[in-house]
């Protein structure tokens, strides 16, 4: 996920849509695995704030100074980005949490799912969709980066009436297994680039592996719950998402941006950190709450997908129609880099 080269090499393309189509699967083995033998889930749950602290730390592997260059070359996409990630994705979460009647854990968790910052696997849908992936880069680590402050306040204000919460503590939680990992992570990058640069194709298959354990453990916690309410908790993470991507793209488009701009900030806001959404709600409310991080987990990795191939075939029409656009298309130019691919 850096920015350090203008495109993705093929071996690179190939990881990357690799990465998308195993991630689901992948996630929904250790789902089934959570769901089937929940003793083995039970008997890494109190290790999730660790592989969270890992996926951080990968992701803070792939970034490079430049990546935040984009702050300054180009700041009003950067900040209409991530305005729309915490304005959109939580208000929307306790829209859809009022409006289905959601039990109180569930509501809860699916407002922290919005609360949380965009994730990394926003930046492979994007590259894949020919949008812009150094934008999507660059606002993806915006928000992680606010995410101590954000994501906290954000939850306990719309889910505070819903569940009570420790917002200091949650902060302070963030601090050590967002921050500090991701800050570690980019500090060895650019202390030992060339080292790193040998262990990026692997990266996302970090993220990837930390995940599906974080998904064991929750599942494995609330199994009952998923009997009770899996397609209701189902039909709330396809609206979040959904809308997500939708008021994403307006957004973007009523602030006068760019349809590219407009296509990189619906990803960007339709895709949650869930991962990091699952285990703060096992932490800080209950098993059941982490249900809606768990499978938000595998839907917008699926929907992504098929968003990206949408956006792709948009993009190659527009530029059949108008071959001198070929310049400002989608995925083309210095905007369009990225580098190892994630998952999360």
């Amino acid at each position: 996920m850096t920015s350090s080269s203008p495109v993705f090499t093929t071996q690179e393309d190939r990881s990357a849509r690799i990465a998308v189509t195993i991630f689901p699967l992948l996630i929904l083995a250790a789902a089934a695995l959570g769901f089937f033998a929940p003793a083995a889930g039970q008997a890494i749950a109190g290790y999730t704030s660790i592989f969270l602290g890992v996926i951080m730390f990968a992701m803070g592997l792939t970034l490079t100074l430049p990546d935040f260059g984009l702050v300054l070359r180009r700041p009003l996409p950067v900040l209409i980005g991530v305005i729309a990630q915490y304005l959109i994705m939580p208000l929307t979460g306790f829209a859809i949490s009022w409006a289905l009647q959601l039990p109180p854990e569930l509501a809860a968790g699916v407002i922290l799912v919005g609360c949380a910052p965009g994730g990394t696997s926003s930046n492979v849908i994007t590259y894949l969709a020919k949008a812009d992936t150094a934008l999507s880069v660059t606002m993806t680590s915006i928000s992680t980066l606010l995410a101590p402050l954000l994501t906290p306040l954000l939850t306990l204000w719309l889910a505070g009436t819903y569940m009570p919460l420790d917002a200091g503590g949650m902060a302070l939680t963030i601090v050590k297994i967002v921050l500090i990992p991701v800050i570690a992570g980019l500090v060895i990058r650019l202390l030992f680039s060339r080292l790193v640069d040998r262990i990026l194709p692997a990266l996302p298959w970090v993220s990837v592996a930390g995940i599906s354990l974080v998904v064991i453990a929750v599942v494995s916690g609330s199994a009952d719950k998923i009997v009770a309410a899996g397609a209701l908790v189902l039909l709330a993470v396809i609206l979040h998402n959904s809308f997500g991507y939708l008021l994403g793209y307006w957004f973007a488009r009523v602030l006068r941006q760019p349809v590219r701009t407009a296509r990189t900030t619906s990803i960007e806001v339709g895709m949650q950190n869930s991962g990091l959404a699952a285990g703060l709600a096992a932490s800080y409310f209950s098993p059941a709450a982490a249900l809606p991080g768990a499978v938000f987990s595998i839907w917008h990795n699926l929907s992504g997908a098929v968003l990206a191939m949408y956006y792709r075939r948009s993009a190659d029409r527009h530029l059949a129609a108008d071959p001198h656009a070929g310049a400002e298309a989608p995925g083309l130019g210095a905007d369009a880099g990225a580098g190892a691919p994630e998952s999360r």
